[in-house]
């Protein structure tokens, strides 16, 4: 399902801001500039930073590894609800870079947990005492789910890549801040949500039966996206790629596990439907259902 060499209203439910920054607001130069070393202005990588987790082996050959590269912060691609999106250029003196999508949760204070009580149904930590909190919104417990989902989204993106579906690179994890790779063009165009497109009906066609067996992939595994919409898949050169999964949901553990499954077909293949590509969504979920695990 994935290619290794590419470098309706909205939903009570879906976090992220509709006005998703296609290009930054302003063009910059990419190359390396030895003065921004020699001025300090930005901050060595934070590859190797205390902490920190990274990616699924073997990693894409474009990932930067070496310690010496610089981490410039190229302005903000998309604010939500929950978390921030940044684009962010990692480079080294020899010309050689990447651009990732830093993706910045909030902290307690800062962000809406209106997704939280339906989708930690069935999750569990170690202490008990932490599970308490967050079950009862203290403080404590507030700041502990929102150190969950980074670390969720993190660990669902590199199960996901490990299992061949269309979704970005999980560079790294530290902290609050996720890493990923940036599904765009060199140029720091970031790829449209599939919301934002006008496929032609060949094209629709393609990005259905894409769309199609990337949730078989996520049902063998027993999961659901949990939050599926056309707000949070992106299409880049004709690839449908699946983005925000902090919400995975697992379809057997969790009691809502069926509904979030179904919901998330229902969603797709609305605006799939009104775009003039009529499918029917019910086939779909039994099927997925039954690969789930769940009679």
């Amino acid at each position: 399902m994935r290619d290794h060499n590419y470098a309706s209203s909205r939903r009570r439910f879906d976090d992220d801001d509709p006005a998703f920054l296609k290009r930054l607001s302003h063009d910059y130069d990419i190359a390396w500039d030895s003065s921004e070393e020699a001025s300090g202005g930005d901050p060595y990588t934070t590859w190797d930073a205390p902490g920190v987790q990274h990616g699924p082996e073997p990693r894409p050959d474009w990932v930067v590894t070496e310690l010496s590269a610089r981490d410039t912060d190229r302005g903000v691609l998309k604010t939500g609800k929950e978390a921030d999106v940044h684009l962010v250029e990692r480079s080294v003196p020899d010309g050689r870079r990447s651009l990732l999508a830093a993706k910045r949760y909030r902290d307690a204070d800062h962000r809406m947990f209106h997704r939280d009580s339906g989708y930690l149904e069935g999750r569990r930590v170690r202490e008990s005492r932490v599970t308490r909190a967050m079950a009862g919104r203290t403080a404590f417990g507030r700041e502990a789910i929102a150190g969950q989902w980074a670390a969720a989204e993190f660990g669902a993106l590199a199960r996901f890549w490990e299992l061949g579906v269309a979704v970005p690179y999980p560079v790294q994890l530290l902290g609050t801040e996720l890493m990923l790779e940036f599904v765009g063009d060199g140029d720091g165009t970031a790829a449209p949500r599939l919301a934002q497109t006008r496929p032609s009906a060949a094209e629709l066609e393609s990005l259905w039966w894409q769309l199609v067996d990337a949730l078989r992939v996520l049902a063998r595994a027993g999961v659901a996206h949990g939050d599926l919409s056309p707000y949070n898949l992106l299409v880049h050169d004709g690839r449908l790629v699946l983005i925000d999964l902090p919400q995975i949901v697992d379809v057997v553990i969790n009691p809502n596990g069926s509904e979030f499954l179904a919901r998330d077909v229902m969603n797709v293949a609305r605006w799939f439907a009104g775009k003039g590509f009529r499918v029917d969504p019910e086939p779909l979920i039994v099927e997925l259902l039954h690969d789930a695990g769940v009679r």
